[in-house]
């Protein structure tokens, strides 16, 4: 394919994306295909010729659209939402264009200052503790700083590997005749019974000691839970490092409780990391921005743009009050990634802040959609996700057939059928067996429960009256029987 070729297909492509996007609620919602479906399409050796451009074209119709879970469905209402809108499609086929690794800043000095720019625009709009920024209002160099993981998880645990280096160096000071890992084998990491699984993941990867701790009856992981364990684990010999804060969790959009949590965290010595990937957008709304009351606790706080501030996958934001806490933890310097400009102090090499070593231009789409919807235009568009909820929400209330085991929160509604775990699951099968409309189940307490979720943002009020018609004739059909 050369230039002319690909500046008429590459028009094509975007036809083609811009068909999909137009005309997606006509397709089922959920795949239906059983596994291993695609080997019966595909032959079993690659070919050994080239084949025609428009052949694809039609094996993409043929054989990949039906393996495809339409995430971008107005009746998508499964999983937080999968960010998207058309400045960052843009963006992201610039990115691409472009082709640069910008490991370290002489590797790409746009892509690295970039990044350092625009997530602190982003923390200035959240209205992050000055301590997270780069630049102070005076663009005074600080001591923290942002940078743009792939996902939440990555963002968990390289906050859990700064936390672990420097709890193992504070911990040889006090007993030095301890070796590496048998400092790192005292330690035990915190997090909620609703934090997500990579936490879990996170302290597998870093082999550290984990605890879930209970949480309250809206579940909300609290002080006094925290601190009875911390003292329990110090008088096991046990050396508390790190506690995994979550706002907004997977089941029920939940928020800890930072106030009380982040006193302790600084009485007993823990990296306090906050998890926000979802609820995390809400916050440049100034309604919700006390919901990240107590984040001047943290040493680390991330969320996702890629779930709910219309910028495509994958872009995570990760805030450090220390970066040099990150950077000691994950610093490796051979010669041939050295570089004149790092030696200056007046650049940031942000292979130094993640695990990877290769990395693309994120900031890019995030500038874009920074610059083409503008705080405002973001803010409008989460109000009016939320509004979407409450409306679906409202109509359930409208009906004796169902409860909210939680309060919804945000774009999240929480609900069941009144009767038993089991009825609820034959539920929530019928729904997703409809093809129509896509939803989840999560345990809460010792309840089975139906999440449902303002998934795309093609969603309107009238795929609100849509999910709800068929929410109410399922509900009749299944507790009819």
């Amino acid at each position: 394919m050369d230039v002319d070729e690909f500046r008429r297909r590459g028009k094509e492509m975007v036809d083609m994306i811009a068909d999909y996007y137009s005309t997606i609620r006509e397709r089922r919602v959920l795949s239906d295909v059983q596994p291993g479906y695609l080997r019966s399409l595909l032959p079993f050796t690659a070919p050994n010729e080239p084949e025609k451009w428009e052949d694809i074209v039609k094996d993409i119709e043929r054989a990949i659209m039906p393996g495809i879970t339409h995430w971008l469905h107005p009746q998508f209402h499964a999983y937080f939402p999968l960010g998207f809108s058309f400045p960052s499609l843009l963006a992201d086929m610039l990115c691409n264009g472009v082709h640069t690794i910008g490991f370290s800043w002489i590797t790409s000095p746009a892509a690295t200052e970039l990044e350092m720019i625009v997530l602190d625009w982003l923390g200035i709009a959240l209205k992050l503790p000055s301590e997270f920024l780069l630049q102070n209002e005076h663009r005074e160099s600080q001591k923290g700083g942002g940078v743009i993981q792939g996902t939440a998880s990555e963002a968990t645990l390289v906050a859990m590997l700064a936390a672990r280096h420097e709890a193992v160096k504070k911990l040889q000071l006090e007993l030095p005749e301890l070796k590496d890992h048998e400092a790192q084998g005292k330690l035990i990491a915190y997090g909620s019974d609703q934090a997500n699984s990579s936490f879990d993941k996170a302290a597998i990867i870093a082999a550290v000691k984990l605890r879930k701790l209970p949480t309250d009856e809206n579940f909300s992981l609290r002080g006094e839970a925290l601190e009875t364990v911390i003292k329990e684990d110090v008088q096991a010999g046990l050396h508390p490092f790190y506690l995994l804060a979550t706002l907004g969790t997977t089941s029920s959009c939940a928020f800890d409780n930072l106030l009380e949590l982040g006193p302790i965290c600084q009485k007993f010595g823990l990296w306090m990391h906050i998890d926000a990937a979802y609820a995390g957008s809400a916050f440049i709304c100034p309604e919700y921005r006390p919901l990240l009351n107590g984040v001047e606790y943290a040493e680390s706080f991330n969320f996702n743009p890629h779930k709910w501030m219309l910028t495509s996958f994958d872009c995570s934001c990760l805030w450090l009050k220390r970066r040099a806490a990150i950077i000691n933890a994950l610093s490796v310097d051979p010669v041939v990634l050295q570089n004149a400009a790092s030696d200056s102090g007046l650049v940031v090499d942000y292979r130094d802040w993640e695990i990877p070593l290769g990395r693309r231009f994120r900031s890019l789409k995030l500038w874009f959609v920074l610059r083409l919807y503008g705080i405002t235009g973001l803010q409008q568009f989460i109000r009016k996700q939320i509004q979407l909820a409450k409306k679906f929400e409202t109509l359930i209330r409208s009906s004796d057939l169902f409860e909210f085991p939680v309060k919804p929160v945000l774009g999240l509604v929480c609900f069941r059928l009144k009767g038993s775990n089991d009825l609820n699951k034959k539920y929530l099968k019928a729904l997703n067996d409809s093809g129509t409309i896509y939803m989840i189940g999560t345990e809460l307490g010792d309840q089975y429960v139906l999440r449902m979720c303002i998934g795309s943002t093609q969603t309107k009020e009238s795929d609100i009256d849509i999910t709800w018609d068929i929410v109410k004739s399922i509900a009749n059909n299944t507790v009819g029987k």
